[in-house]
């Protein structure tokens, strides 16, 4: 029995060593050879300077200041962290990282073979005089280990599509980063709006409290005939279009504390100070050189990844003009009775390999050959205008910071000059020199002249912002969404098996 046994082993060894050479043969085949183009980046289509209209005066890197200095003041940051775990759409661009790796990890499966396990029973029985003369009556027990068209990827088709999958993964990381970017610089204009709006209201309010005294001594003046009614008017016009502004501010801070509401994803409780802080916001960050734009700025990053799962899905597409290669085969062991199911010469085993060739097609394949070209031609179109519409941010923000400061000075001599011009014209109304409507037209600009001072100031705090989103920030301890998972380390992805 023995000897009967030996010659069975050697077959099985022999069928092992056979299949762990063709599988070997196999994997060493699919990962020499791509039908994808060589990947290229493409040249940049702006100047590799900065406009002349738009300074760098900074030298702090925006990739060394993570966005918790950038923004010293405490409410805010406590708001920025706020939002970044309960904003929904931070969520809902998390759960987009996590299909897309979900679907990079399908693709890369699809590399190796799938084996399944399997065991049956089976009893039967067949009449007489099919098979022999006597009913035949049996039983048989069966376990076996499946593989069932694996393709060997001789011309990289399913590496192609593993590869496309995982820049499609590396693709929505950035653009998940560049919406907790956004996130934080939307959350910081809400804020200084909201500051804005404050101490805008605040004057207003001083103005009513002023212009409501001054109605006051009018209406005794004129009780007493010492003024004309008609200043008395002008008096109480004077102090309506006062109400009338502080109303409309204080509309508008609701609708943005609403607005803010919801970018934090929760109530924002808030005891905010009346007038704004010009540190709020640092103000030394330097644009650096064009070039570190490109791999600092998230939403072209993305970009550049989709323009390389284009450039992956073109060599599957070219792969499908070529014979197609699978494997099929089953190891296992077969026996009438359950007792003898692992006893000697029981085992089983099939191996069938299969080759598909297309021939007719009715042009599918060179369709969708054309199809990936033309999308690979649009991700590259798609990348250049992302570069574009990054260093025209940059370029506005830098433009902006440099003239809005000077905005500002000239705004604070304005209104030094309108506050110097109302008191002159009081004192030559109180004399009898001129008319109230000389006091009028002074208080009016003066009004005019605080309101628009800070709305310059708050716009150069915005243009600090504008720029620190711009350069595309530094996201290093940036908080994920509540409860979502973290995103690997590219590299970690990228020295996986291939």
């Amino acid at each position: 029995m023995h000897n009967d046994a030996a010659p069975s082993e050697r077959l099985k060894q022999y069928a092992y060593r056979l299949r762990a050479a063709v599988l070997a043969l196999a994997l060493s085949l699919s990962a020499c050879l791509s039908l994808a183009p060589h990947y290229e980046r493409p040249a940049l289509p702006v100047a590799t300077s900065w406009p002349a209209d738009a300074p760098d005066a900074g030298r702090t890197s925006a990739t060394d200041v993570a966005w918790r200095d950038y923004f010293p003041d405490p409410q805010l940051q406590a708001l920025i962290a706020q939002a970044l775990v309960h904003n929904r759409d931070l969520r809902i661009a998390v759960q987009r990282v996590e299909e897309a790796r979900a679907a990079y990890g399908v693709r890369r499966a699809d590399q190796f073979p799938t084996v399944d396990a399997g065991a049956s029973y089976v009893r039967f029985r067949t009449p007489g005089g099919i098979l022999g003369t006597q009913p035949i009556d049996g039983a048989g027990y069966s376990v076996s280990l499946t593989e069932s068209n694996w393709e060997l990827d001789f011309w990289g088709r399913v590496r192609n599509l593993k590869d496309a999958a995982l820049e499609n993964f590396l693709a929505s990381d950035a653009s998940q980063r560049a919406a907790t970017l956004t996130l934080i610089t939307q959350v910081a204009d809400s804020y200084l709006l909201l500051r804005e709006l404050d101490e805008r209201i605040a004057i207003a309010r001083r103005t009513i409290a002023t212009r409501t005294e001054s109605l006051r001594i009018f209406r005794r003046r004129f009780e007493v005939g010492a003024t004309s009614r008609l200043d008395l008017m002008q008096s109480q016009i004077l102090l309506e279009q006062a109400r009338t502004l502080a109303a409309q501010l204080q509309q508008q801070r609701a609708t943005d504390a609403h607005a803010l509401d919801v970018l934090v994803g929760a109530p924002a409780t808030l005891s905010l100070p009346s007038e704004l802080d010009d540190l709020s916001v640092r103000a030394d960050l330097g644009a650096g050189l064009p070039s570190q734009l490109l791999e600092n700025r998230p939403d072209i990053v993305a970009a550049e990844h989709q323009l390389r799962a284009a450039n992956a899905n073109i060599g599957a597409a070219r792969a499908a003009f070529f014979p197609r290669i699978t494997l099929t085969g089953a190891l296992g062991s077969s026996s009438t009775a359950l007792q003898d199911l692992f006893a000697a010469n029981t085992g089983t085993w099939i191996f069938l390999p299969s080759v598909s060739m297309p021939i007719f097609d009715a042009g599918r394949n060179s369709s969708n050959l054309r199809l990936e070209e033309a999308r690979q031609k649009e991700a590259v179109a798609q990348y250049e205008k992302s570069i574009q519409s990054a260093f025209r941010d940059v370029a506005d923000a830098l433009s902006a910071r440099e003239w809005l400061a000077d905005q500002v000075q000239s705004a604070r001599a304005t209104l030094d000059a309108q506050t110097e011009r109302a008191r002159l014209a009081r004192l030559r109304y109180d004399s009898g020199a001129t008319p109230f409507l000389e006091v009028l037209d002074a208080q009016r600009d003066l009004l005019d002249a605080q309101q628009a001072l800070v709305q310059t100031r708050r716009a150069l705090l915005s243009s600090r912002v504008a720029l620190y989103a711009a350069l595309g920030g530094n996201l290093e301890h940036a908080p994920s969404a509540d409860h979502s998972p973290s995103v690997p380390d590219h590299s970690t992805l990228q020295g996986a098996p291939q």
